[in-house]
């Protein structure tokens, strides 16, 4: 997908008369994923066409909302997106924003977290709702979970508080199973079960039962300002995940990358990291070259509390900087989005440590 608006053909999904014109409405933009799959000669999934899904999944046009489709040329298998195509996505949004009430992203599971935290930083002042969601088996199997995510994913997209009538959830989001999860809090968990995504160090934003059970005070105020899509990511980030043994070879390797201007660095428990000084001159080395590194625990759950141990202190005094709660999804993505912004080291540092989309639990 080209990080570029392009006019891709809509396809328009109408509903079943109900007696009442639809007082919603919603897009959905369709890139591939389990949930568009179908087994080819070889017995491999390979994705298809969101037509064919559509005829799978009669049951679309028993919603009473207006729908309509926006799906990629060539959809694709989530493990090969990039950060071209989560820019791709924005532009998708952007274009269509004033003409639908909510957005649902169907996507792929594998990095779906990914693209859910991108997309939260590049759409700044988001006041509508997009949810990514997917499906662990194919819509064209019986027992598959695609029809109730996609479904339930639709209802959430247009939801509306009954009295005052505002968006209910301002927020890109994951649903899956039966959670409605901020999007840069999602972590993939299970790839065997229904329900493949957690957020441990933050409560859901909804649960799907019988009903949709909203939890309005974890979910983000609906903001003041226009919606401002941001336009680039800057990809020159790594992620170095610590373990015992490593070595100042595999280090330096990592952090003498050409080019190089960040780096998640995957720290031990509460952000705690070898004191071998070789270790810690690595780290000195890589910030003289200006690569800002962001401290990230290995942790599901807890959070970076930089000073606690003494084998954290000496990240602090480098100027380390704690990612707290940060996900290492969010963490990568964020990085990519604030170096992205081009602004001086400092301000990049202060932004870096700083909540912009809910992605960490400041304090």
């Amino acid at each position: 997908m080209n990080h570029l608006p392009v006019t891709l053909p809509l396809i328009d999904i109408k509903p079943v008369d109900h007696g009442t014109p639809p007082a919603t409405s919603a897009l959905i933009i369709y890139t591939g994923g389990t949930v568009g799959m179908q087994y080819n000669r070889r017995g491999e999934l390979v994705p298809m066409k969101f037509e064919q899904i559509r005829k799978k999944m009669p049951e679309l046009r028993q919603l009473n909302m207006n729908l309509s489709v926006l799906s990629l040329p060539q959809p694709i298998d989530s493990s090969n997106v990039t950060a071209s195509d989560w820019l791709g996505l924005a532009a998708l949004i952007e274009e269509n924003y004033a003409h639908y009430d909510g957005f649902v992203v169907l996507h792929g599971t594998d990095t779906m977290a990914y693209s859910a935290a991108a997309l939260s930083y590049l759409l700044e002042n988001l006041g509508k709702t997009v949810v990514f969601t997917g499906a662990q088996v194919p819509v064209g199997r019986i027992r598959t979970d695609a029809r109730r995510n996609l479904v339930t994913a639709l209802d959430i997209a247009v939801a509306r508080h009954s009295k005052a009538g505002t968006v209910r959830v301002p927020e890109v989001c994951v649903f899956f199973n039966d959670l409605l999860i901020r999007g840069n809090r999602a972590k993939k968990v299970e790839s065997e079960q229904y329900n493949a995504f957690r957020s441990e160090n933050y409560p859901p934003l909804a649960r799907a039962g019988i009903e949709v059970e909203f939890n309005d005070r974890q979910v983000r105020h609906l903001p003041s300002a226009p919606l401002h899509v941001h336009q680039n990511l800057d990809e020159r980030v790594v992620i170095l995940k610590l373990f015992p043994g490593i070595t100042e070879r595999v280090v330096r390797a990592v952090l003498e990358v050409k080019e190089l201007r960040g780096c998640v660095l995957e720290t031990y428990g509460s952000g705690n990291a070898p004191t071998a000084p070789w270790f810690l001159q690595c780290l000195r080395d890589a910030q003289a070259r200006g690569v800002q590194i962001l401290n990230v625990s290995q942790c599901e759950e807890g959070r970076v509390i930089q000073g606690q141990y003494e084998t954290s202190s000496q990240l602090t005094d480098l100027g380390i900087i704690g990612g707290e709660d940060i996900t290492t999804e969010a963490a990568i993505t964020k990085l990519m989005f604030v170096l992205g912004l081009g602004r001086s080291p400092h301000e990049t540092a202060l932004l870096l440590a700083q909540d912009l989309r809910g992605e960490i639990t400041s304090g």
